[in-house]
């Protein structure tokens, strides 16, 4: 653990350190720090992964605290690989990103300091075992991550999407808080070993607990209905902390979730029956939603939402395998999710990475205005193609690898179903995730289509001349390898989560029970080599044949070429998707209509805003707001009347005091 804890404390030392460095070199002083303390980590956690073996530290605290564990077990191994390794491409990755902001912003400084505390908040988050130490890490973590949302605070939307963020990270906290509350009651401890015992002997205590754990976890999360915060955050913040924050920091809520199920052990039918339901939902409901939008990152956090739901799939089939006794279901179900979030880890940074290059060239996020960046992005294009072809779920990437294993894990359910209503669960769980996949097929290629095919649709489109510097290419092109390695090498990608599996699922799983999972991993592996195969045959063949034709132009009839007006748009590629499920969204028109004989300006626009946002979240916002503006005239700016307010309150409580002693 020496290693531990070196490596965190570099990580906060490389944080203050960039405070006073050149500008020029902060992001840059902040890579190596990581650099070093991904390494440090990466021993230990490889370890663990690999053999099982857990490590431990106790540190002393004050009395309030007392004694507190920090573990490296298979569950925090796996968590802190995948938030030391992808945290230190985001960070190579920002170095050329950031360029354009130096010199200029005065609040560089405390972004990376923010930057470097949130990786390290992370890392004490996944392996602390304190309730009371671990919502602390939880705070930090949120109030560090939304000082990087609002890095360009000085445009409204920016300051409203930290704003909103910090008020469902905090409600999150508020529910979390509950559920440690409840815990600590019941067990007069705050370690997370002696939650175990005490969960395990009252059924109703664990239902409660899971509830409140699984709202404030699904809230960082972002599952359905607490996910309103996903789609505004994650355009305004920079790029790279929106690829650290989607592909890492949400999973910090499936952590909370998979330990939470580990203090319980085997959880009942409602438990298991409830994240399957939630999380069929909310990766409908992103994916639905991610097809409409035209903002390229606010799509992408749309599909943060609907690949969260498909790592819930797994869980819920997972937790409905210990339910019902069938460990090969559970194997594939924890499997699959558990993979999922690698796998998501690795494809949704490339994705924003990519977006952050677009929009570094063009000045625009609107997909709308683009088109044609193949030719003159076409290291960026392609790597956001494998993106897209990984998120879709497609072989012969990752994304199709996990998805896979949740579809063994339903199809193997189906088989041994023991009553009509599990059978039809899993009918329901099939068909969605089928739906799911195909949604996400239509989103991506209206995005890769009109965004990177065809011409430009406008001058921010046009005059991109170059591609982005290499360095922000490097940790796309390593996050694009493994993407493959992991598509073409599924049988050893299994065994980073198998320890993680084992340990959730108390290891009710034997030996016998992994053997088909690596066989059906080690299949799919020889049919991706021979696809792999065929492609270069055929490519060749295709080139042969096209040095000895001789391409030449049909007569058009005096057409010349095609133009950006010829083209589909965004919107009218999905319309006929989106007009079938008019109910699902709430649609606003943006129209300026011609009024003269020639017209100088008219145009129509179409937004869709999310049903929740629309009917809920809004109208709370106007009842708050009612009922707070009654109180305005007390913040009048009156220095004696707050230091009036100041006293009055304070002999209130003292009159409390003695009233209570």
């Amino acid at each position: 653990m020496e290693l531990f804890f070196i490596a965190l404390s570099l990580l906060v030392l490389g944080g203050i350190i960039s405070i006073f460095v050149n500008e020029n070199y902060k992001m840059k002083l902040c890579s190596v720090f990581t650099g070093i303390s991904a390494l440090l980590l990466a021993i230990p956690s490889i370890v663990c992964l690999l053999t099982g073996f857990s490590f431990g530290a106790q540190l002393n605290l004050p009395p309030i605290i007392g004694i507190v564990n920090f573990i490296i077990d298979p569950l925090s191994a796996f968590f802190i690989l995948v938030i030391s390794c992808l945290s230190l491409l985001g960070t190579i990755y920002a170095c050329g990103y950031i360029k354009p902001y130096l010199n200029k912003k005065n609040n560089l400084s405390s972004h990376t300091f923010f930057l470097m505390l949130l990786i390290s908040s992370m890392i004490g988050v996944v392996t602390v075992q304190n309730s009371l130490l671990f919502i602390v890490l939880w705070e930090i973590m949120s109030l560090s991550s939304f000082f990087l949302v609002i890095f360009e605070g000085e445009k409204k939307e920016v300051l409203n999407a930290g704003i909103k963020y910090l008020v469902y990270m905090h409600i999150s906290m508020i529910f979390i808080l509950s559920a440690f509350v409840l815990l600590n009651i019941h067990s007069n401890s705050f370690n997370f070993a002696d939650f175990i015992s005490v969960l395990n002997q009252n059924t109703t205590l664990a239902n409660t607990v899971f509830l409140l754990a699984f709202i404030g976890f699904g809230t960082k999360a972002g599952f359905l209905p607490f996910h309103n915060w996903l789609p505004d955050a994650h355009p305004a913040a920079p790029s790279h902390v929106s690829g650290i924050m989607s592909g890492i920091m949400i999973k910090t809520g499936i952590y909370g979730i998979l330990r939470t199920i580990w203090f319980i052990g085997v959880p009942s039918k409602f438990i298991a029956f409830l994240v399957l339901c939630i999380s069929i939902i909310s990766a409908i409901w992103g994916v639905l939603y991610a097809i409409t939008q035209h903002d390229i990152k606010r799509l992408l956090a749309y599909h943060s939402l609907e690949n969260i739901g498909i790592i819930g799939i797994g869980i819920g089939i997972g937790l409905l395998g210990l339910v019902y006794n069938n460990p090969i279901v559970a194997l594939f179900g924890f499997g699959g999710g558990i993979l999922h979030i690698l796998n998501h880890a690795i494809f949704k940074p490339l994705l924003f990475f990519g977006a952050g290059n677009i929009y570094k060239q063009t000045h625009t996020k609107d997909v709308e205005l683009l088109g044609g960046l193949i030719k003159k992005m076409p290291y960026t294009s392609i790597l956001f193609i494998i993106g897209s072809v990984a998120i879709c779920g497609l072989p012969p990437f990752n994304g199709f690898i996990s998805e896979l294993l949740i579809y063994a894990g339903i199809v193997l359910g189906l088989v041994n179903a023991n009553n009509i209503a599990v059978f039809m669960t899993f009918i329901v769980s099939l068909a969605s995730l089928a739906l799911i996949g195909t949604m996400a097929i239509l989103c991506f290629t209206k995005v890769t289509g009109v965004m990177l095919l065809g011409n430009p649709r406008s001058e921010n489109a046009s005059q991109v001349s170059s591609d982005v510097e290499k360095v922000m290419l490097i940790p796309m092109s390593l996050l694009a390898i493994l993407t493959g390695l992991i598509g073409f090498f599924p049988q050893y990608a299994i065994l980073t989560v198998l320890n993680p599996i084992l340990q959730i699922t108390q290891s009710n799983i034997i030996q016998q029970d992994i053997v088909p999972i690596i066989d059906l991993l080690s299949i799919t592996s020889v049919v991706f080599f021979i696809f792999l195969v065929i492609l270069i045959a055929v490519a060749g063949f295709r080139l042969i044949i096209n040095k000895k034709c001789r391409v030449h132009n049909t007569w058009g009839c005096g057409y010349d070429r095609g133009n950006e007006r010829m083209q589909y748009t965004a919107s009218s590629y999905a319309d006929l998707f989106v007009s079938t499920l008019k109910p699902m969204f709430k649609r606003i028109a943006h129209i300026k209509k011609p009024k003269e004989l020639f017209p100088k300006e008219a145009y129509y626009e179409m937004e869709i805003e999310d049903l929740e946002e629309a009917y809920i979240v809004k109208p709370l916002i106007k009842i708050d707001e009612k009922f707070l503006s009654k109180f305005e005239r007390i913040q009048n700016g009156n220095m004696q009347q707050y230091i009036l307010f100041g006293l009055i309150f304070l002999i209130l409580s003292i009159i409390g005091l003695i009233f209570v002693g």
